[in-house]
């Protein structure tokens, strides 16, 4: 399996879930989740799929410190479920986060329910908030990779692509310019992702 070589250089969310402790998944319940791991889920890399990364990430680790306890996270985002990305920033924070609309988990003896603990349309000034549901502590995270732009040269591939007329060296190179990108985003991530505790 072939992939940018930077995938293997973002630094993975530490994570202890209980319901996997319970279940025997893993001792402990300790695990990582990686960017490719995401990014398989997913079905591709983007400045969106990145972004949700390290939002979650920057949040996990302002509200638990180096380990986040999963499943023990409430999510809710300023944009509703069908606008713009929303939907595809929810997949990938579910995927690390545990949290899900309705659709989720619905618990074990009355414990370790994932389900209602992500909302959309809410009332606030940032990309997402995230609340431990022990404590009730809540970070507002704002997520804008706008001082990252792209190569000057997508755009034109992108819409031969789109228009059939890309030959494959150039189908190639705008996949190398896209997740060249990504990697930027990532390494401007104090550029990009900012915090604020409430």
């Amino acid at each position: 399996m072939n992939y940018p070589d930077f995938f293997d250089t973002v630094e993975a969310i530490k994570l202890q879930d209980p319901l996997a402790d319970i279940l025997g998944v893993f001792d402990d319940g300790l695990y990582e989740i990686s960017y490719i791991e995401v990014v398989k889920a997913a079905g591709h890399s983007c400045p969106t799929v990145a972004g949700a990364y390290l939002m979650s990430d920057a949040a996990l680790k302002a509200l638990f410190g180096e380990r986040a306890v999963r499943g023990m996270v409430e999510v809710s985002f300023k944009e509703g479920l069908e606008d713009g990305v929303a939907g595809v920033v929810g997949n990938v924070v579910a995927h690390i986060t545990g949290a899900t609309d309705k659709s989720g988990f619905k618990g074990l003896g009355g414990k370790f329910a994932r389900h209602s603990l992500m909302h959309f349309n809410a009332d606030i000034n940032a990309s997402a908030r995230f609340k431990r549901l022990d404590t009730g502590k809540s970070v507002d995270v704002i997520y804008d990779p706008s001082s990252v732009p792209a190569s000057p040269d997508m755009m034109p591939l992108m819409q031969k692509i789109m228009a059939g007329a890309a030959s494959a060296d150039e189908k190639k190179m705008f996949g190398v310019l896209w997740q060249e990108r990504v990697k930027r985003v990532f390494e401007n991530k104090a550029n990009v992702i900012e915090v604020k505790e409430l």
